[in-house]
């Protein structure tokens, strides 16, 4: 992992030694307590709840080699003391110096749906030739990224990084942090409307990821996505494309839905066609494998090793899980939901066999003054795409539930996920294909836990 001296981190964050041994060594940067295993550099920051100064004690009690503060505390029994001018500034220059020599090379990748899945399937595909490794979960933001970097194996040779933002000039400082030798830009779609004007403003801040590329870095790019395309054009380097539907570099052709949940389809790269079988849900996925095929296999990988990574690839935790109790099927969604990546995961859940189909959602946040317009086109969405009951959770997602009934369908109202669970509990019927999707804030991941937990 990252790793140095105290003294090296005190020289480089411009800090003050209060405590400790200058010749302590560190490795890998926290900034909640509860996390630190041991050795790490504890960075005392504000929160909306809470000041990581109330919690130095611990982290050093816990074994971190030294603690990185901007206010006074109390000096520790064990373990360093770094006092900065700013701490949240001092973990962004560490993160400059260590990215001087770790890693070797970074793919920065962003979107609004689909990144964590992307990152995870390239990671696995650079894998196939290089000593690779993902940034874990989604650190993605100026909090995240700094913590993803500084847990880098030291001679990881291609990291494959989240970057992700929620309000304007987010994501490039993410990305000057970074300084990516390459950029995957999966798609632009309404989210995070409440910070934003509308879709092209969405485009204009994911575009920032290139403030940090390399003038001839790589940058690939979703031909189906006019935003996309329109960032991908202000770049003066190369620039790969790829799509399910429009012309592009790399495409999926003659796409099956699997049973079990998977796809079958054809990778045709510039003419060459590559068979392909991804255990992941949907044709939002294949979506995310074409994103990342095209990034292994310009940096080097061979077409034959990306489509065997491809084939042991695993849906991350609450994204497109597919779980089975009482001879229902749960499609694990719960993770975050928008108005695009609703329609998706809507269309994949009705394509797998099923007698009786129904949902529960939650609210879609974040969406400004266009979130009722939103739920209402969703709610009749799931009507006429076969849902024939949906189960509403959240504030917002009263006008889905009333366009669901309006659209002739069946619709329920709930204020929280632990309301809405015993009644899906109560309702779940062998041969049912049920989808459970809504933003994170829901928390809709508790209402799969009990459907789950229920006797078979």
């Amino acid at each position: 992992m990252a790793e140095g001296t105290l003294a090296e981190a005190m020289r480089v964050m411009e800090g003050q030694l209060l405590a400790g041994d200058p010749g302590t060594a560190w490795s890998r940067a926290a900034i909640d307590s509860r996390q630190v295993k041991g050795k790490e550099l504890f960075f005392a920051l504000p929160g909306e709840q809470t000041d990581g100064h109330r919690f130095v004690a611990d982290a050093l009690a816990r074994g971190a080699a030294a603690a990185v503060v901007d206010e006074p505390v109390e000096r520790p029994d064990r373990g360093g003391l770094i006092k900065v001018g700013d701490a949240f500034g001092a973990l962004h220059s560490l993160t400059r110096y260590v990215r001087q020599r770790l890693p070797e090379n970074l793919v920065g990748v962003t979107g609004s749906a689909g990144k964590t899945t992307t990152k995870e399937l390239l990671a696995r595909m650079l894998r196939q030739r290089f000593r690779a490794a993902g940034s874990p979960g989604n650190l993605n933001n100026l909090y995240g990224f700094p913590l993803a970097l500084l847990s880098m194996p030291e001679e990881t040779e291609w990291m494959v990084a989240e970057m992700g933002m929620s309000t304007p000039g987010e994501l490039s400082q993410v990305s000057r942090l970074g300084r990516p030798d390459a950029v995957v830009l999966t798609n632009v779609r309404a989210a995070h409307l409440e910070f934003f004007g509308g879709v092209r403003e969405i485009g204009d801040a994911k575009g920032e990821i290139l403030d940090g590329l390399r003038g001839d870095g790589l940058v690939i790019a979703n031909a189906d996505d006019p935003e996309v395309m329109r960032i991908a054009a202000r770049h003066s380097g190369p620039v790969v494309t790829f799509a399910l539907e429009g012309e592009a570099d790399h495409r999926a052709c003659e796409i099956e839905m699997l049973s079990e949940g998977g796809t079958h389809f054809t990778w045709r790269v510039r003419g060459e066609d590559v068979d392909v079988r991804l255990p992941l849900l949907g044709t939002y996925n294949v979506e995310n494998f074409l994103a990342a095929a095209a990034c292994a296999s310009e940096l080097g990988v061979s077409r034959e090793a990306i489509a065997e990574a491809a084939q042991g690839a695993v849906a991350e935790q609450w994204r497109g899980q597919i779980h089975r109790s009482r001879g229902a099927t749960i499609v694990d969604d719960s993770y975050n939901s928008n108005p695009t990546a609703l329609e998706a995961a809507l269309k994949s859940a009705r394509e797998l066999p099923g007698k009786r189909y129904w949902a529960i959602l939650g609210a879609m946040l974040e969406l400004g003054d266009s979130s009722t317009r939103f739920h209402q086109e969703l709610g009749a969405r799931a009507v006429d795409e076969g849902f024939s009951t949906v189960l509403g959770v959240g504030e917002e997602a009263r006008a889905l539930v009333e366009s669901v009934r309006k659209s002739g369908g069946e619709g329920e109202w709930f204020a929280s996920a632990d309301e809405v669970a015993p009644v899906a509990a109560a309702r779940l019927e062998s041969g049912d294909v049920v989808l459970v999707k809504g933003s994170r804030g829901i928390g809709l991941e508790a209402a799969v836990e009990y459907l789950l937990g229920v006797e078979n």
